[in-house]
């Protein structure tokens, strides 16, 4: 099993240590609602080193991942970055991902889920018929997000750069805590704002850095966070996460992901994908809120109110911010209008539920 750079400071803070994507990672350290918490009102820093990171160079590069993305990468100038998605070729998505812009036409940076890293690797490379240079550096870069309404302001005490007045899915590069060459982006998966940072994996920087922050963000009561608050996040905002609501048998339409996948380009998948959209997919990816008391779990089924199996659940959890449970399924299409009643499977008992528009979460 594989470690973060973080692994021994996750360990002395007395986190709940498990395998995920083949990486011991941090689960919680105080608990998944404090830790929630934290991020919605202040501050909550997560370790995500366990992500994967391609650098992309070379006149051929931007093409490159003109073909193997469905968002329009033409459109990113040096310091914007986008979400999007690899189409695979059989209507499915290979993976979601971070395209960054480090240099115009020349010098890109893609950023994908820790569990595709080699099918992704294999995916792009496949695809490279231009010589473009490719570098997988996810083993020699760590990440940090710090994420929550204050994180700006503890990360701006930090360097230089200009943190306060990052747009949303913009990034500066440039000396952090006294180190070279790092990547501060105003990007991340918790929808309360903040930044995620990218460093050279390289001496004790990571120690370094980690005990910077959290100094900087003590008098907003900053806390370590571990990807179970990172889970109830992410669902409050209705944010899909690959290997349960979006996989290699969806597509990005059904999915609710028609906003990256833009048809004014050649990409792998755009005339099926174009036929889906004007055709209307069978089915969608929807929101919806326990009215009846239960928690809704990856694969319980929903139906309709005489039994009726209308679909399937891929993410479900007890609400931090909005104590009630909430989850996300696909619902064949004529039951997925916002207000629809349905019903959610849970340990044979058919409990009621209403599909609503994501996000759950809404900030005052």
């Amino acid at each position: 099993m594989k470690q973060t750079p973080f692994n021994d400071i996750h360990v002395a803070l007395g986190a709940k240590m498990a395998e995920f994507a083949g990486y011991n990672m941090p689960i919680s350290y105080t608990g998944i609602k404090d830790e929630h918490e934290a991020v919605r009102k202040g501050i909550g820093m997560f370790d995500v080193s366990h992500m994967g990171e391609f650098i992309l160079k070379g006149e051929n590069a931007l093409d490159l991942i003109q073909r193997v993305t469905s968002n329009d990468a033409a459109k990113l100038t040096k310091g914007k970055a986008q979400y999007s998605c690899f189409p695979n070729g059989e209507g499915g998505i290979v993976d979601d991902l971070l395209v960054y812009c480090v240099e115009e036409n020349k010098v890109y940076m893609l950023v994908v889920n820790a569990s595709n890293i080699e099918k992704d690797w294999n995916w792009v490379q496949k695809h490279n018929t231009q010589d473009v240079e490719m570098h997988n550096t996810s083993d020699k870069t760590a990440l940090l997000a710090v994420q929550g309404p204050k994180a700006v302001q503890a990360i701006q005490k930090l360097t230089d750069l200009d943190i306060v007045n990052l747009d949303y899915y913009t990034f500066v590069k440039g000396t952090f805590c006294g180190v070279d060459n790092v990547l501060i982006s105003a990007t991340g998966y918790t929808g309360s704002g903040g930044v995620e940072i990218y460093f050279e994996n390289e001496g004790a920087d990571h120690e370094k850095i980690w005990n910077a922050i959290m100094e900087a963000g003590e008098e907003f009561g900053i806390k370590p966070a571990g990807l179970a608050a990172r889970d109830t996040l992410r669902l409050e905002m209705g944010f899909a996460l690959y290997g349960n609501d979006i996989d290699d048998s969806t597509n990005p339409i059904e999915a609710g992901l028609s906003w990256i996948t833009k048809f004014t380009k050649d990409f792998t998948d755009r005339a099926l994908l174009e036929k889906v959209k004007e055709e209307k997919p069978s089915r969608r990816l929807v929101g919806f809120e326990m009215i009846d008391r239960g928690i809704p779990r990856q694969h319980y089924k929903i139906t309709d109110a005489d039994g009726n199996e209308i679909g399937e659940v891929t993410s479900g959890t007890q609400s931090p911010s909005l104590n009630k449970a909430i989850g996300m399924g696909y619902i064949k299409r004529e039951h997925a209008k916002s207000g629809t009643e349905v019903f959610i499977s849970v340990r044979d008992k058919n409990l009621k539920a209403v599909t609503v528009k994501v996000p759950f979460y809404k900030e005052d």
